[in-house]
């Protein structure tokens, strides 16, 4: 049997999203919900809103047109800071928030470049994350750059929310095209332009020659560039250049460019962008509206950020006393008061059983008596029945007495079932407050996580692992875009020590965090001794920790100040006689208020499947919006009777990785056992001074260095230069935990039992040279089920004709591959062969594809396709200088009179 990897992953694009929860729908034909936030590190400017009201509704217009009269932007909310001052104007928000907003506006960390971009790394068709546009980016003329904003923001919509992908390609600009002509990556071919070498430029003059062919590629050379014609007849594509006035419509399966290099190409199997489109679930009932009149204009919501209120709703039923649920739950719950919430926010507490009990009113959290007043509340003993109904109702109610419960957070904490949560669905969508639901066992309540997806909350699961609910606990922080206040956990350990043995570790805290330092050990029978020693050598032993007054088995220590960088030890002795689960957690918050800490957050790319869909680990790593590289990032994934997979995630462009160094560490999972919930924890961590920055930003729109205008190059302002030192500075070692909350399987076989069903995964990577007469190739190699294990073979084709390998690949010429034996998932593969029996001359072309086949005959997808040229550079004769001065003079290129000035 041969199954495609296409058929496998044909559900998995189609089933609900992961952690990131948008508010957009699409109904006749027009968006609604679009959340665009402002952060609240930007200064207020009343023309920063008036520029986004109008860059929306001019791109609404041109979505319109460009989908054919299918879509259009009809209600935008726009989410005002706290830092900005109150007006009448201003509602006040629901479910809407920054962080699940579909665009912010930031500044860019370490001031470099306006570039827009959409945070993307789903595979081909699932959405983004979010746009990002700089204050400066809205505030100030780009047209000649980016086009006009509109248009940008219609580039970056399509990579959000329809999952396509960029038709230029910066690290490959040009290619060979079947006509033997060098080409640059575009879409359509129909955009022209020349190429061109600028030497250098000094006020309106400049230096300017052809573009050389490099010896060893046949390419044009690094520096040359593609420079468009400003008037084209072109109407496509938005993905390539939405700057050119021609432009109006994306590329289709009759326009669309499958020779060239780029993202779309890769990532879509060589679909066109509006092939992709089309069969987005937004388009599936959205017929072309009648008429010719234009859509009518969006209605823009102006909403601001309140100070956030938070009520804990928590499970005490006769349930919660068995293995030592109340007692979690407890530690966990005085964890977040005393480390997690933000200091001047709203906490209230509710217990509930058959019957609810308010146990606090909301507090304000200034202090630390404060805090003991709620957690001095936290419930005792555990009895009576389920009703989660009752819980929401009094959170509501504790709500009321001080503020709306519109854009409220409530944390629901339950263990048990309950077949009448349903009965306050509607009560839940009315509040207006976001719920967090905490699923404690595998006996908690099925339809929990409903609440969660009506009211864009987290999901998380906790059971075996004795930590999860600490860490479900810290990964819900502000949703306001307050990064420098936010927790950070540095460590999160659970061992279960025999008796009289030490427990040791070691966390290193970088010079990003160190502010509100806390150390909390926990115990299952008696305290252990602690020693704890920061980098400096001062020492803290068990005295020095302070133990709670609720018996609840903790005990901690805030560390004065700010913490010392560098690595810090502990020790646990366990000084009972038999084994007892200890606990460490340590966490922290930015060292100041302008110093942006290294985040890291995680999702599965669903929360919920069916087997036998893969699914995909993600975890973002980044400081500021830079990402981190070079770092390892481990994904722990547990189910609901205990068993963990562990899975090392990689950020390599193969596989489950969309696109090489962007911080986005990914991997396919597939080892299901059992149905019901499972949890994702990941930790990311560096040592010995591995890890870097990087200033690249993938799935931007084209930043455009000029047009040829009347016969004349017209430059645009040079895009700003960056450092070697600066693009990738070093990063000290750190290590961030982080829960990636939860997410359910259904219809998987008991572990075991299961036949092979997944293939190996597609080769996404596969690169081609000539060597005097071999052909060598590399790639990363996939494993035996998509990225894990190692694959059983290789099938390598090779063609003259592009199209033999693209619609016909089974028929093409089989390359002896004999003696290649694949390697490990995620190793670099090496292979050269004699391409027999075709001959090797000046300007053959050679097309390639390969196949990774899996023991039980399971074949992947076939790969890119890549291409080898032979190219004999001839003899250049002697001639001056190719580079001109010009200074308000014509220079011939390719018989074409040019004149370069400088806006």
């Amino acid at each position: 049997m041969v199954l495609s990897l296409y058929v496998v992953l044909f559900l998995a694009l189609h089933l609900l999203p992961g952690m990131k929860s948008s508010m957009v729908n699409l109904n006749n034909n027009g968006y609604d919900g679009i959340v665009i936030a402002i952060n609240p590190g930007v200064p207020e400017d009343e023309k920063l809103i008036q520029n986004i009201k109008e860059m929306v509704t001019e791109a609404s217009t041109y979505l319109f047109h460009a989908t054919k009269r299918r879509v259009y932007f009809r209600n935008v909310s726009i989410l005002i800071p706290m830092t900005w001052k109150s007006k009448s104007e201003y509602s006040i928000p629901k479910q809407e928030s920054y962080d699940q907003a579909d665009v912010i506006v930031a500044n860019p960390y370490l001031k470099y470049g306006d570039d827009p971009y959409t945070l993307q790394y789903g595979q081909c068709g699932e959405r983004g994350q979010y746009i990002h546009f700089t204050p400066n980016f809205l505030l100030t003329n780009n047209l000649p750059i980016y086009g006009s904003r509109g248009r940008v923001f219609v580039h970056e919509w399509a990579h959000l929310r329809w999952g396509i992908f960029d038709e230029y390609n910066v690290d490959r600009p040009f290619y060979i095209s079947r006509r033997n002509t060098i080409e640059a990556t575009r879409c359509s071919t129909h955009i022209t332009g020349i190429n061109v070498v600028f030497k250098e430029c000094q006020g309106s003059s400049c230096i300017t020659r052809p573009c050389r062919r490099d010896s060893q590629t046949g390419l044009y050379e690094a520096k040359c560039t593609f420079i468009p014609e400003k008037s084209q007849t072109a109407r496509d594509s938005i993905m390539f250049v939405q700057s050119i006035d021609s432009v109006t419509e994306f590329c289709t399966a009759k326009t669309h460019n499958t020779e060239a290099p780029n993202l779309q190409n890769k990532m879509c199997s060589s679909r066109s962008t509006w092939d992709v489109i089309m069969d987005s679930d937004d388009f599936q009932n959205a017929s072309p509206m009648k008429g010719t009149d234009p859509p009518p204009h969006p209605t823009f919501s102006l909403l601001k950020s309140k100070q956030r209120v938070v009520c804990l709703v928590l499970d005490k039923s006769g349930s919660m006393s068995s293995e030592d649920r109340l007692l979690r739950m407890n530690q966990a719950a005085e964890l977040y008061l005393i480390q997690i919430i933000e200091k001047g926010s709203l906490v209230g507490m509710v217990t509930f059983e058959s019957l609810a009990t308010i146990l606090n009113y909301l507090t304000d959290i200034i202090g630390d008596n404060a805090y003991e007043k709620i957690t001095a509340n936290l419930p005792r003993e555990a009895s009576g029945g389920t009703s989660i109904c009752s819980g929401l109702r009094y959170s509501f109610y504790v709500i009321k007495k001080t503020l709306s419960t519109s854009g409220s957070e409530i944390i629901l904490l339950t263990d048990g079932e309950d077949d009448q949560i349903s009965s306050c669905f509607e009560e839940v969508k009315q509040s207006g407050a976001v719920i967090h639901t905490i699923a404690l066992g595998p006996s908690a309540a099925r339809e929990l996580e409903t609440l969660s997806n009506m009211t864009g909350g987290y999901r998380f699961y906790a059971n075996k692992d004795i930590n999860g609910l600490t860490d479900a606990f810290s990964r819900i922080s502000s949703r306001s875009g307050s990064i420098t206040q936010q927790a950070i956990q540095l460590e999160s350990k659970a061992l279960n020590i025999t008796g009289r043995k030490w427990l040791n570790g070691t966390v290193p805290v970088d010079s990003t965090v160190g502010n509100d330092t806390f150390f909390v050990v926990t115990w299952t029978i008696q305290k252990p001794e602690i020693l704890l020693q920061d980098p400096k050598g001062t020492k803290y032993e068990t005295s020095d920790f302070r133990v709670d007054k609720l018996n609840i088995r903790s005990a901690r220590l805030r560390i004065p100040g700010i913490a010392e960088t560098g690595t810090w030890t502990y020790s646990l002795l366990n000084k009972h006689a038999k084994s007892q689960m200890l606990t460490v957690t340590m966490t922290t918050r930015a060292r100041s208020p302008t110093t942006l800490p290294v985040i890291a957050t995680a999702h599965m790319s669903r929360s919920t499947t069916h087997y036998p869909s893969p699914m995909i680990v993600y975890a973002q790593v980044s400081q500021g919006f830079l990402p981190v590289l070079g770092i390892n990032v481990t994904a722990i994934i547990e189910t609901e009777d205990g068993h963990q997979v562990i899975l090392e995630l990689w950020d390599n462009g193969a596989g489950a990785d969309t696109v090489k160094n962007d911080g986005i560490y990914s991997r396919y999972f597939t080892e299901y056992h059992g149905n019901g919930r499972y949890s994702l924890k990941v930790h990311a961590q560096t040592r010995n001074n591995m890890a870097r920055l990087s200033l690249r930003q993938q799935n931007r729109a084209m930043y455009i260095p000029g047009y040829i205008e009347n016969g004349k190059i017209i430059l645009n302002p040079p895009r700003p230069e960056v450092k070697d030192d600066v693009s990738e500075a070093k990063v000290e070692d750190f290590s961030r935990l982080t829960s990636g909350g939860s997410f359910t399987v259904s219809g998987a076989p008991p572990a075991g039992s299961r036949t092979p069903v997944f293939p190996p995964g597609k080769i996404t990577d596969l690169e081609a040279k000539v060597k005097e007469d071999h052909i060598q190739l590399s790639w990363t190699a996939p494993g035996n089920v998509l990225d894990k294990g190692k694959a059983n073979s290789y099938i390598i084709r090779i063609s003259k004709c592009f199209l033999d390998l693209q619609e016909d690949f089974d028929n093409a010429a089989l390359v002896n591959t004999t003696s290649l034996i694949p390697k490990e998932a995620g190793s670099i593969e090496n292979f050269e062969f004699k391409p027999e029996p075709f001959k090797i001359e000046n300007g053959t072309k050679f097309y390639i594809a390969i196949q990774a086949i899996h023991e039980a005959n399971l074949t992947s997808e076939v790969s890119n396709i890549a291409q080898a040229t032979k190219f004999i550079p001839p003899q250049e004769s002697s001639v001056p200088a190719l580079g001109t001065k010009i200074f308000a003079t014509s220079l011939a290129i390719w018989g074409l009179a040019v004149i370069l000035s400088i806006f």
